[in-house]
């Protein structure tokens, strides 16, 4: 007779304990289940005093609450600004971190929001579960580089950030080793050309200068990764850092390294 294995799977058809949380809600409000789906969501529900996020979350005797200054209008997709370390891959998505690949996007949760940031403080937003789902990377930043990067739910925004590209202009902080000769300085800001085509106009300054090093201060449209260093290397000079300070009109500011905040509703790329 073969060995029988028990199984370690509930048998089915028995019944789960409990109902799912949007039921309670539909019922408690009462609402759609949708409805419900939405207030649980937008961070307005609690169980036995503990904020619920999730609407299939199952309940039985405990006690739910809706806060009174619940509602349906916070549900808007939101944009996360986020200071970018070296050495996190910005495109890549969560699913493709190993050993090697670093998603930057990893590092969007509610322990690293940027304390100070105004949505917090001031007009009510407050940072919820669903703001770290559906993201997508907008603007390309090279692994080994630092700065602002942008994560959006909002497809608006995404479109625009995707199709005014090449008109956008973006301002770098470039660290590079040793001096910079004047007429590296001077063929930069005059313009370069690969393979005959002219490269996108570029706008160079001096921002500081050390015995090991200078910073150099980039402003220019249409960026794709590795369009600086060709630059750099074209008039002989050797990258140490790069660090992105603007997308746009969006800046990084005071928003500390490996921490995000949100885009403010008057901000504009």
């Amino acid at each position: 007779m073969p060995l029988m294995i028990p199984s370690k799977k509930p048998a089915p058809g028995l019944p789960r304990t409990g109902e799912r949380l949007a039921k309670r809600v539909a019922a408690l409000v009462p609402c759609s289940r949708r409805e419900a789906e939405q207030y649980i969501q937008g961070g307005w529900v609690s169980v036995n005093g503990q904020l619920v996020e999730e609407p299939m979350f199952r309940v039985s005797d405990q006690q739910v609450a809706i806060d009174p200054h619940a509602s349906l209008l916070e549900l808007d997709d939101v944009t996360l600004l986020l200071h970018k370390p070296s050495g996190f891959d910005t495109m890549a998505t969560l699913g493709q971190a190993n050993a090697h690949i670093k998603p930057a996007q990893q590092l969007l949760n509610a322990a690293t929001h940027y304390a100070d940031d105004a949505p917090q403080s001031g007009s009510g937003t407050r940072v919820l579960k669903r703001h770290f789902s559906r993201l997508t990377a907008a603007v390309p930043l090279e692994t080994a580089a630092s700065g602002l990067v942008v994560f959006t739910q909002d497809w608006r925004i995404l479109r625009k950030l995707t199709e005014d590209a090449t008109k956008m202009e973006q301002e770098l902080i470039v660290e590079v080793a040793g001096q910079v000769p004047p007429e590296s300085l001077l063929r930069l800001n005059q313009g370069l050309a690969l393979e005959g085509q002219p490269l996108p106009p570029v706008k160079v300054s001096l921002n500081s200068s050390g015995e090991a090093s200078a910073k150099l201060r980039f402003a220019l449209k249409g960026v794709h990764p590795g369009l600086i260093a060709h630059l750099c290397e074209r008039v002989g000079l050797q990258i140490l850092s790069i660090k992105r300070l603007r997308v746009g009109r969006v800046t990084l500011a005071h928003l500390p390294v490996g921490q995000w905040r949100y885009l403010q509703p008057a901000e504009r790329f």
